[in-house]
């Protein structure tokens, strides 16, 4: 009996390994290259969003009379109200913006500047009609007085003072001022002069402006400064006496002009450049950046850019992108293409997310509510290759089907390990029944094998009882 059980456990050992390449041959890869969902046309792409603001209803927007101008939300980088707004203009002393912007940044305002030769050579060259604080050669003078002798007064020779004490010389300067302009994402700007001398090559838009005045808000106390009502210089070395400086910026220093929501700027003029303008407000922790350029008069630029803010403050809404609310949608996502690979040999590896901080839109979209969507149209798996990474927008769709895109969730997906996984909560129909086939033929063989052995057995122990009983006759 022992020699008969041995070809009996050896076929089940090989049946046993037959159904396991039957198995692993089963999970063979194949393309499915499916499109996810249909189109939608109306989702405005995050490079689109930028300026799509500009495409709404223009009937009602405020009437500005410069001959360039921008509304600009600081907070989203949405331009929400523009006229040439990226036409190339001689900004006058608002280009002292980008000067003080980079004495904040790196100077102490602490530290003393002397007025050197080269220094008081320069100054000696500004024009006569042009604002001066009346520096002198050898004068000794700290950055901080500077600052606010050019914030205030518009003193052109502090500019200068603080351009050369950075740079060493004028031009080495404007090369910083051109490399921040493009750090911060001026497209159009080239700055030859330190405080907004009239030149050709001095040149740079709206736009522009209001992305300098915007980092200068930001990351500098640029605001605190330019909203000083006074300023007093002490005296010097060369002054016995203090110099007073009172805020030339009508916003600070008129009732007629005054601004509540104001929270700084910088004005211009020069014949050529006409009369310039670029101020930031902030209203329920919302900021908005305007600049207009040559307008034809002093007080109306004043007047632009009041209307300007007032029009964006009650017009638009923007408003700040939780990530948390996209966490149920990207779940059902990550469940929907799992489900798409089942039968594949890829699964998804990894995820990252990357969010918009905020979105502007009109009040009155915004009123009507809105819904966070994930955006399958243009998802296609390609199950061929062994690795890949798609790109899924997340949107915010409002009620009248304007669609934003918002975030971008990115997919990882790679190959499996090479061995069998059973999740009986993702198996396919076709999956679980080949599974339960599978089964029923195996103990249908064994209990087949089990039969065969024993009616082999019982046919060896009849036989030997045959013999048995020979042996017993023939005695």
């Amino acid at each position: 009996m022992k020699n008969a059980k041995k070809p009996l456990i050896k076929a089940i050992s090989a049946l046993l390994a037959s159904i396991q390449i039957i198995a692993l041959s089963s999970l063979n890869v194949f393309a499915i290259n499916e499109e996810l969902d249909d189109p939608n046309d109306d989702m405005v792409s995050q490079n689109e969003q930028k300026y799509d603001l500009l495409n709404e209803n223009t009937d009602d927007w405020p009437n500005v009379s410069a001959a360039a101008y921008v509304l600009y939300d600081l907070d989203s980088g949405n331009v929400i109200l523009g006229k040439n707004y990226d036409e190339q203009r001689e900004p006058a002393s608002t280009t002292k913006v980008m000067t003080l912007l980079l004495a904040m940044e790196n100077l102490n305002m602490d530290d003393v500047v002397t007025i050197t030769p080269e220094m008081a050579l320069k100054i000696n060259e500004i024009p006569a009609d042009y604002v001066r604080l009346g520096l002198q050669e050898g004068e000794q003078i700290t950055v901080q007085d500077l600052v606010y002798a050019g914030a205030l007064k518009s003193a052109n020779d502090a500019c200068l003072a603080l351009a050369m004490h950075m740079g060493g010389t004028e031009e080495a300067f404007c090369d910083m001022m051109n490399e921040k302009a493009r750090d911060i994402g001026c497209l159009n700007t080239h700055f030859s002069s330190s405080f907004g001398f009239s030149n050709p090559d001095n040149l740079t838009t709206a736009y522009d402006l209001s992305l300098i005045l915007g980092e200068a808000c930001t990351n500098t106390q640029f605001s605190a400064v330019s909203t000083t009502y006074s300023y007093t210089i002490p005296a010097t070395n060369k002054y016995s006496d203090s110099r007073p400086l009172n805020n030339a910026n009508r916003f600070i220093s008129s009732q007629e002009f005054s601004y509540d929501y104001y929270i700084g700027g910088k004005t211009g003029f020069t014949d050529s450049a006409g009369y310039t303008l670029v101020g930031a407000a902030r209203k329920n922790d919302h900021t908005l950046v305007a600049c207009v350029l040559n307008a034809q008069d002093s007080g109306i630029r004043y007047v632009d850019l009041r209307n300007l803010f007032e029009y964006g403050f009650s017009h638009y809404t923007t408003v700040q992108i939780s990530p948390a609310e996209f966490d149920n949608a990207i779940n059902q996502t990550n469940i929907q293409i799992t489900d798409l690979l089942i039968n594949t040999n890829l699964f998804i590896e990894s995820e990252q997310t990357a969010f918009s901080e905020y979105l502007t839109t009109t009040s009155s979209r915004a009123s009507l509510g809105s819904t966070n969507v994930v955006e399958l149209s243009d998802v296609v798996i390609d199950t061929t290759q062994s690795e890949q990474t798609i790109s899924v927008p997340l949107c915010r769709v409002y009620s009248d089907g304007k669609k934003y895109i918002v975030g971008i969730l990115r997919l990882n997906i790679a190959t499996k390990s090479p061995h069998i996984e059973v999740d009986p909560v993702k198996e396919s129909g076709w999956t679980g029944l080949r599974n339960v086939l599978i089964v029923v033929a195996v103990i249908s063989l064994l209990i087949l094998i089990l039969v065969i052995s024993l009616v082999i057995l019982r046919h060896s122990i009849v036989k030997k009882r045959r013999a048995e009983r020979g042996r017993s006759k023939m005695l």
